[in-house]
């Protein structure tokens, strides 16, 4: 089989019109490079938002916006302004997604990078009180309904635009971004809780990850303007047979693929929220508490094992999407959710010991093995499942309903059963090992799309 490096060094130009071997790109080995930074940016780009955003919301919203509220209400409070976001990102699925399949993937990468960075930009600028909550709410709704089909747009190209025989490594690397992104995040709040005091933090020091994404925000939307359109698309304008209501297609013809792929996104976008936003969470609170620590002190632990986890997640996604190229996509998201589950009550054990060790391996093991060989097949999985004429409405819709089900409520779930529970780590290995269980259901309804040709206008599930 051709190696991946060798995929991405010798791609050829194909015409539309005929098909490829499996081995090369269906695009020039400059624009195939192109797609995976271009993707790889804007995944950057989204992370880098939600992470500072969830790891603001763990360590300071609850003081600066929710100060009249006891500790565990502006807890429940800030993480209640997280899960907003997650809200309104179906909206901007069902939105954008539909236009991507009119109007191509190139226009709505540019316009949802825009929405999400100039939204990230603006909390940086909010007043501290009830005023700023206001305003923290809603810039949190603009920046979902942005971040709405950012990651669909971006597997979605990848897939089109990959060789099909290295599909699953091609369609991953844009993923990549994400890890990037939320360790750009992880160490900029690593540094400043180090560097500041917890005074200084709290009066004007958060604001600096916020105003910083600007940066990003430029880089993006120079690569993207330089960026072709994907010749799936192409083809389909070619041959006039653009949808003009993609998205109540996805509804009237793909509903059981949706429910599959729905299904299939709790454990890991439940996963990755769980391993990172709530553990710190729980480490800053109930388990520094518990032992009489500083809740600076295990918050800093928590940070420092998500960096761990996210950094070693750059390598372990693509290498996942690797064997799903070899293996299958099913057999790879099984055996992600199968340990996933086995995985839960152990690794919460050993957050609850607060020792940095067991925290940093409970995270690796949660995020970078469990949540990510999911995501590393479900790259090129989810693109492969849906036909070509409203691809984008379809996985857009499933990742983001996903989201909301599993990202969105996994914090407020999370922090609201850990204090009926009185503190103990068991409830959040059960909630993790519900995710999974109907993960792996979500699988058994799903087919095996390996190798399957993108310019299909049927689904593969049928």
């Amino acid at each position: 089989m051709t190696s991946h490096h060798d995929a991405l060094a010798h791609a050829g130009a194909l015409p539309l019109d005929r098909p490829s071997d499996g081995a090369s790109a269906p695009v020039s080995a400059r624009q195939l490079r192109r797609a995976i930074l271009t993707s790889a940016v804007g995944s950057a780009l989204e992370y880098y938002d939600f992470a500072i955003f969830g790891l603001a919301t763990a360590l300071i919203f609850s003081r600066v916006f929710f100060s009249t509220l006891d500790a565990s209400a502006g807890l429940l409070a800030s993480f209640a302004t997280y899960g907003v976001g997650f809200l309104a990102r179906p909206l901007g699925g069902l939105f954008f997604g539909s236009l991507g399949d009119r109007k191509g993937r190139k226009f709505v990468l540019l316009l949802t990078i825009a929405i999400m960075g100039v939204s990230t930009t603006l909390v940086g600028l909010l007043p501290a009180g009830p005023l700023g909550a206001v305003g923290l709410v809603l810039l949190r709704l603009t920046q979902g309904f942005g971040a709405g089909a950012e990651q669909a747009g971006a597997s979605t190209l990848m897939a089109e635009v990959a060789p099909v025989k290295t599909r699953g490594f091609f369609a991953a690397l844009p993923f990549v971004g994400i890890f990037a992104g939320f360790g750009i995040a992880t160490a900029t709040f690593s540094i400043m809780q180090h560097s500041m005091d917890q005074a200084t933090l709290l009066a004007w020091g958060w604001r600096i990850p916020f105003l910083a994404s600007v940066v990003l925000i430029g880089v993006a939307i120079w690569i993207r303007l330089r960026l072709r359109e994907s010749p799936t698309f192409a083809a389909l304008e070619g041959g006039h047979k653009v949808a003009r209501s993609p998205m109540r297609l996805v509804i009237k013809d793909a509903r059981r693929t949706v429910v599959a792929a729905v299904l299939m996104r709790l454990a890991e976008q439940g996963g990755s929220t769980i391993y990172t936003t709530i553990v710190i969470a729980f480490l800053s609170g109930t388990v520094a508490a518990r032992h009489g620590v500083p809740p600076a002190e295990l918050a800093r632990v928590g940070t420092s094992g998500a960096l761990i986890a996210t950094l070693s997640s750059v390598i372990t996604t693509p290498l996942f999407g690797a064997l799903s190229d070899r293996l299958g996509r099913k057999t790879v998201y099984r055996g992600g959710a199968i340990f996933m589950l086995l995985w839960a009550f152990p690794a919460w054990w050993m957050v609850s010991t607060g020792s940095f060790w067991w925290v940093a391996l409970a995270m690796f093991g949660g995020l970078a093995i469990g949540a990510n060989s999911m995501l590393g097949a479900q790259c090129a999985h989810f693109a492969e499942l849906f036909g070509n004429r409203y691809r984008y409405s379809g996985v857009a819709l499933s990742r983001e309903i996903g989201a909301v089900l599993s990202g969105g409520l996994a914090p407020i779930l999370g922090i609201y059963m850990i204090g009926r529970a009185g503190g103990g780590f068991w409830v959040m290995g059960a909630y993790t090992a519900v995710l999974s269980a109907l993960t792996l259901v979500g699988v058994a309804m799903s087919t095996e799309t390996r190798g399957r040709d993108l310019t299909d206008l049927r689904d593969a599930v049928r």
